[in-house]
This record gives structure tokens, C-alpha cells and sequence, in this order.
């Protein structure tokens, strides 16, 4: 699709122009508004097709003193916004394409700053047991360890690393009751 308005040598008012921010500037001051037509035309979306144009006379400008032929600016906008355009469905199919997983549910910083509170309590609690049932209970539940494989790392039977086990659950519960 052909965009309508002055193309050539008319498209820039070369008589006021004397800056490429001028230039520029007179460009975005005509053709703007044809521009993101025609990228709203290939993408359906304003919103977007604004930023594509923005861009374009973004990357007009740093370009600018490369430019051989200012009147072939509008051209080359055009081209740059149907490019660019172009770029962003591409990008869209890809990312409809691979959706992005969806990021484990994570606790909020109060969920762990109490876990942490919790932690240090029970660690505490298991403190003030003896030293052998701390042992236990420790291998058991924070070292994920079996029976057999908590007797055979402290030397003990297995026996009494249930005796030790039980003895030990009591006594937190209690300690844990009485402090809160």
C-alpha cells in the first residue's frame, strides 16, 4: 500500500530545514500520523504500531548524516516502519508458538521470614534436649536419614534410635508448649 502525501524533493521544506533535527522534525510533523496508519493497518494494534514509527524516526535521525538524498527520507521511513512491523509479527508467532512456562508459585517473604523464625525456635528447642536425642531427631528430620541409617552413623541400634526418636518428640512438644 502506497502511502499518500509528498514524496521527492517536496517531502522535505528544504528552505526552512537547516538542522537534521529540523529535518527530522519537520518529517514527524507530516507523516507521523500516515505512518503508524500503516503499521496499525499491518499489525492491528496502535499501541504498537506508535512504537514502531518512534523508532523509525529514532533511527532516522541517527543515520541522518549517512543519508546521500534527504528527500528519500520519507522513503526510507516507510520501509523502516513496514520492517519493523514485519519483525514484530514474526516475534509474536514465536513467542505464540512457545508460550512461556509458567513460573513455580513461590511463599512470600513473611511465609519464609516466619518459617526462619520457626526454624530458629525448634533449633533451640532441640538444643535443650540431651545431646543424643538432639542427634537423633536432627539425622531424622533435617538429615532425611532412616533408622538404620541414623544407628549405623552414631553407633547405636536400632532400638535405640526409636527410644531416642520417641523420647526425644516428647520432650520438644514439651519444651515447644512452655515457650511459645
Amino acid at each position: 500500500m502506497e502511502l499518500a502525501g509528498p514524496t521527492g524533493t517536496a517531502a522535505l521544506s528544504s528552505s526552512a530545514v537547516t538542522s537534521p533535527a529540523e529535518a527530522v522534525h519537520d518529517l514527524y510533523g507530516r507523516h507521523y500520523g500516515r505512518l503508524v496508519r500503516l503499521a496499525t493497518m499491518l499489525l492491528g494494534d496502535v499501541g504498537r504500531a506508535e512504537e514502531i514509527v518512534q523508532d523509525a524516526f529514532v533511527d532516522l535521525m541517527a543515520r541522518w548524516e549517512r543519508i546521500r538524498d534527504p528527500a528519500a527520507a520519507v522513503s526510507y521511513l516507510r520501509t523502516s516502519v513496514a520492517n519493523g512491523a514485519r519483525s514484530d509479527l514474526r516475534h509474536l508467532r514465536v513467542v505464540r508458538r512457545y508460550p512461556a512456562e509458567k513460573p513455580d508459585d513461590v511463599d512470600s517473604a513473611e511465609v519464609g521470614a516466619l518459617s526462619n523464625v520457626e526454624h530458629e525456635r525448634i533449633m533451640i528447642a532441640v538444643s535443650l534436649l540431651p545431646p543424643r536425642q538432639g542427634q537423633v531427631l536432627i539425622l531424622r528430620y533435617y538429615g532425611q536419614l532412616s533408622e538404620a541409617e541414623i544407628a549405623e552413623s552414631l553407633g547405636i541400634s536400632r532400638g535405640a534410635v526409636k527410644s531416642h526418636s520417641s523420647r526425644g518428640l516428647q520432650a520438644l512438644r514439651t519444651v515447644l508448649e512452655v515457650n511459645p
